[in-house]
C-alpha cells in the first residue's frame, strides 16, 4: 500500500536520500526545506530520478516556530492524511546561536520545531490507520537543563545539540504513551554519517550516509517496527537499545513537557 510520507529537512543529507528511495517505490512524498529555490530544485531532481510525479514541497525556517505552524496549517489543507512523519530536520553548527526569540537554535530546530509540527499535525496523522512518527535522535544525548529550553542558559553548540536530542527522545516516549494508536520511535541513524552536517561540524565521517538511509526507510515502512512504539533504535549498535537514563525518568519527562509548554506559551 502506497503511503503519504512527510520528511522534514529533506533537501540534502539522509532526509533527501530517504525521500528518493521511498519515491522510487511510488509513495507520495512531501519534502520540507527552508529555501524555496533549493526545494523546487530537489523536487524536480527526485521526480526525474524516481519517475514519480507525486512529490510536493513545503517551505519553513524551523528556527521560527511561527513558520512551523504556518507550514502545518498548509499541510493540513493540502495533504489528505499523513501515514509517516519523519522528523529529520536538524542543526549543529550555525552562524547564529539563538533565534529571534533568544532561544538556542539547536533546541528550537531539533526539539521545539518537531514538537510544534507534530502536535499541529495530529489531525492528519489520525486520519491514517497505520501512522508512524520517526524522530531523529542521536548517540549524543545529555541531561536537559531547564534554562537551556527557556533560553536563560547558554551552552556550546555540541552541548546544546546533545540536550536537544535527549529532549526529543524524552518527548518521543511521552508522545507514544499519550497516543497509543500512533507508532512513535526515536532513532540514532548512525554517528558521523557522510553528510553535510558532519562535514561542517567535524570535517570527517565514520560511516556512509546510506547506513542512515537504510534504517529510516525500514522504520518508515517495514512491519517489524509496528510493535516498537515508545522505544529507541540505535543504529550504531544495530538494533533497539537503551537511550539516556533520563528518557525513562517520568518525573524528568513531566518537567520537560511542562517547561516546553511554558516556553511555547
Amino acid at each position: 500500500m502506497k503511503k503519504h510520507i512527510l520528511i522534514t529537512g529533506s533537501t540534502d543529507g539522509i532526509g533527501k536520500l530517504a525521500a528518493i528511495q521511498l519515491a522510487k517505490e511510488g509513495h507520495e512524498i512531501y519534502l520540507h526545506g527552508r529555501n524555496s529555490a533549493k526545494l523546487l530544485s530537489v523536487i524536480s531532481e527526485i521526480k526525474t530520478i524516481s519517475k514519480n510525479e507525486k512529490i510536493k514541497g513545503f517551505v519553513a525556517d524551523f528556527s521560527d516556530l511561527g513558520e512551523v505552524l504556518k507550514m502545518a496549517e498548509q499541510i493540513k489543507y493540502e495533504v489528505p492524511k499523513i501515514d509517516v512523519l519523519l522528523n529529520n530536520a536538524g542543526i549543529l553548527k550555525s552562524k547564529n546561536s539563538v533565534n529571534g526569540d533568544g532561544l538556542d537554535i539547536r533546541i528550537v530546530v531539533n526539539y521545539l520545531a518537531p514538537y510544534v509540527l507534530t502536535n499541529a499535525l495530529l489531525p492528519s496523522l489520525k486520519k491514517s490507520k497505520t501512522s508512524r512518527i520517526i524522530n531523529l535522535s542521536s548517540a549524543a544525548q545529555d541531561t536537559v537543563l531547564k534554562g537551556v529550553i527557556t533560553g536563560e542558559v547558554r551552552l556550546s553548540a555540541n552541548e546544546a545539540y546533545a540536550q536537544s536530542k535527549l529532549a526529543l527522545t524524552m518527548w518521543s516516549f511521552d508522545f507514544a504513551q499519550k497516543h497509543p494508536n500512533i507508532v512513535t520511535i526515536a532513532v540514532n541513524p548512525g554517528s558521523l554519517l557522510n553528510t553535510k552536517m558532519a562535514k561542517e561540524a567535524y570535517g570527517q565521517h565514520w560511516s556512509p550516509a546510506e547506513k542512515g538511509v537504510a534504517i529510516l526507510y525500514s522504520l518508515a515502512i517495514d512491519s517489524i517496527h509496528e510493535d516498537k512504539s515508545g522505544t529507541y533504535f540505535d543504529n550504531d549498535r544495530g538494533g533497539y537499545n537503551k537511550a539516556h537514563a533520563d528518557a525513562y525518568d517520568e518525573v524528568k519527562i513531566r518537567q520537560l513537557i511542562a517547561v516546553t509548554n511554558e516556553v511555547l506559551g
